[in-house]
């Protein structure tokens, strides 16, 4: 975004430095999105307890819940920091007629998928982390047993693939051919782990850092769907440059 303004192309920068140190202009720059300055406003109309006087399993706020997917009501939800993804449905009218709660998308496309069983985790920062996932933007989109994972997560790549601004080599190849993999009959889980890798480490910015998460979460998850294969693979062996080169077939 500071790039565009700056009349430039729109692709991330390398980064230190931080914006908050040299950002729009060489000045330094703290870049908010539209809830944040929102919730500024609200504090200074209302006082601090608009927020901190609301708790729930520990956390302490409120959070706005954009909820999509297989519920009765799909909407924005202002809901308590601490709130569970049962808490989401049950704000959302609950499971539509005829669907039984499998999975969840917790916060947009970078989040991954988790199972129903991690229904008790508080949706909030740092509570989904030790889980491989993230609150991210709060879009939670809830899946049921008539949706497949492997192709969520496929959709989700799909995403990243079109989302990439294609300036670094591990985003823009790799989600390429990680849609080209996942699509696959049965997945190769060692190739796909070391592609994941690869792009977690290596790309520039957070988009190509987190797409792996939907495939990681799903062959964690959901092996049942993809039907990885656990063959010997070397990490960083000639699987990768294969895949990322585009000759792996």
């Amino acid at each position: 975004m500071i790039e565009s303004i700056e009349g430039k192309r729109g692709i991330p920068r390398h980064r230190p430095p931080f914006v908050a140190q040299v950002g729009l202009f060489g000045r330094p720059t703290l870049v908010h999105n539209v809830e944040t300055l929102y919730w500024v406003a609200r504090i200074c109309r209302e006082g601090p307890e608009v927020l901190c006087a609301i708790e729930k399993n520990g956390r302490k706020g409120l959070r706005s819940f954009s909820v999509s997917g297989r519920v009765s009501k799909p909407g924005v939800f202002l809901l308590p920091a601490g709130s569970t993804i049962r808490d989401v449905i049950e704000a959302a009218g609950g499971m539509k007629e005829g669907h039984v709660f499998k999975a969840y998308q917790p916060g947009g496309p970078s989040s991954g998928l988790l199972p129903a069983s991690l229904e008790h985790v508080p949706l909030d920062f740092d509570m989904l982390q030790p889980h491989g996932s993230f609150i991210g933007s709060a879009a939670v989109v809830v899946l049921s047993d008539r949706d497949s994972a492997r192709e969520a997560a496929l959709n989700m790549l799909r995403f990243f693939e079109d989302e990439s601004c294609g300036q670094c080599t591990p985003c823009r190849a790799g989600c390429e051919k990680a849609v080209k993999l996942m699509q696959a009959e049965t997945w190769d889980a060692p190739l796909l782990e070391d592609l994941c890798q690869v792009m977690a480490d290596a790309s520039i910015c957070g988009l190509g850092q987190a797409a792996p998460n939907p495939i990681r979460l799903v062959m964690r998850h959901f092996p049942e769907e993809v039907g990885a294969t656990d063959g010997p693979h070397d990490p960083g062996s000639y699987g990768t440059r294969q895949a990322l080169e585009g000759d792996w077939e």
